[in-house]
């Protein structure tokens, strides 16, 4: 530990001009799953303003469509994705239009 901090020490003396500090990672876009003819996770709860993506994982083609017509994905094939962006509050459903009894939500608070 004491050489550790010694050659931490080492090139801060080096570098004492500038010290980069990283920023901090980004936290990862929300992401729904279509496996095995379900959405995961079923209900998503996210911000305003935030992005989803849904990404099929199944061989079999699904959609994403909003019970109120808001969003409509077209057919998926394994491993194609879509994304929509939640500006309001609300609860948001959703189904595969192909397969009714997948559905799911998302929460926008």
């Amino acid at each position: 530990m004491y050489s550790l901090i010694k050659n931490i020490a080492a090139v801060v003396l080096v570098s004492a001009t500038a010290v980069a500090v990283p920023a901090p990672p980004t936290p990862p876009a929300p992401m729904i799953v279509m496996k095995n003819f379900d959405f995961a996770p079923m209900t998503l709860t996210v911000k305003a303003g935030t992005t989803v993506t849904w990404k099929n994982g199944d061989e079999e083609p699904h959609t994403v469509t909003s019970d109120t017509g808001l969003f409509r994905s077209g057919g998926l094939d394994q491993d194609d994705t879509f994304s929509f962006k939640f500006d309001k509050p609300g609860t948001y459903k959703y189904v595969c239009s192909i397969h009714p009894k997948m559905t799911g939500a998302v929460v926008v608070q």
